[in-house]
């Protein structure tokens, strides 16, 4: 079953409650309950709590570096191309003669059809790699049952390490045969929206793990940071499934407690043993 917040209703509603923030007790993985601010009203930043309020121009200064960067980026691009461009040009104009030019031409073209046919190559033999991997290759779950926990920009930011976990594996020479489940609902509707998802030759599962995986389900090993079972060897008949969460540490130890509340088996990277980590050793899902 899917963990999510369960508020809990006020009995005694605010008689202005367009103006007023309400305060509610929201129930938390691990059973305690805390209270949190729920901002309620027409938006209207007067109306808003200081945190609420020092929250929103927070979001407000990273979505204008964000732009701002953006906008740097692709006028770097722009400016690149042009210089590139001019310096063809010049090359060109210096050429000694008429069939100077003409050879430079066809040398050029000749180089952009290689380009284009060694991407095609490469596209092939990935494509047959992720197709040898589905055959027989270690099964890995990306389980995306948690987006009620995010906010929308955590979603986001899931949805693009996704998109580098296929093409990491896609690079590798030997892929594992990658599985997305709980991909439904919010989380659904983001991935669908990356470039090329329909062709990506990866399994796509509405439903959970449990439900895909109901024949076998002693072979689930969910990898989470709070196992006490370190695991050094992968094994191919088990199922390791890593957790699609981004949650800035708000939902710590909510892995492991869904594996143990599910009867199925924890296990950690050792993560230790060849990485010098300053905080936590929680990854995210392209990382593990």
């Amino acid at each position: 079953p899917t963990l999510h917040q369960i508020p809990r209703r006020n009995p005694n509603p605010s008689p202005n409650p367009g103006l007023l923030p309400r305060r509610r007790r929201v129930e938390m993985a691990d059973g305690t309950e805390s209270e949190q601010a729920a901002v309620v009203g027409d938006g209207n930043p007067s109306q808003l709590s200081k945190s609420a309020k020092k929250k929103l121009l927070k979001q407000e200064r990273q979505a204008a570096r964000k732009a701002e960067r953006k906008a740097g980026e692709k006028e770097r691009r722009r400016a690149d191309i042009e210089r590139r461009r001019r310096e063809w040009e010049e090359s060109l104009a210096a050429a000694p003669s008429q069939e100077a030019r003409e050879a430079m031409l066809a040398a050029r073209r000749e180089t952009r059809l290689e380009r284009v046919g060694k991407r095609v190559e490469e596209r092939g033999a990935r494509a047959k790699r992720l197709r040898r991997a589905a055959e027989g290759g270690q099964k890995v779950v990306l389980d995306l049952e948690f987006a009620d926990l995010m906010r929308p920009n955590e979603i986001h930011s899931l949805t693009q390490q996704i998109m580098y976990c296929y093409a990491v594996n896609g690079r590798s020479a030997t892929p594992a045969h990658l599985w997305l489940t709980g991909c439904s609902g919010e989380m659904g509707t983001q991935v669908q929206r990356i470039p090329g998802f329909d062709k990506w030759i990866i399994e796509k599962e509405a439903k959970s793990y449990l439900e895909a995986f109901a024949d076998c389900k002693e072979n689930l090993v969910y990898l989470t940071a709070d196992a006490e079972t370190v695991l050094d060897d992968l094994d191919m008949s088990k199922i390791y499934i890593i957790g699609g969460l981004v949650d800035r540490n708000r939902w710590k130890g909510i892995t492991q407690k869904k594996a143990v509340d599910q009867g199925i088996q924890s296990a950690k990277l050792p993560i230790g043993n060849y990485l010098k980590m300053s905080s936590s050793q929680v990854l995210t899902v392209n990382q593990v």
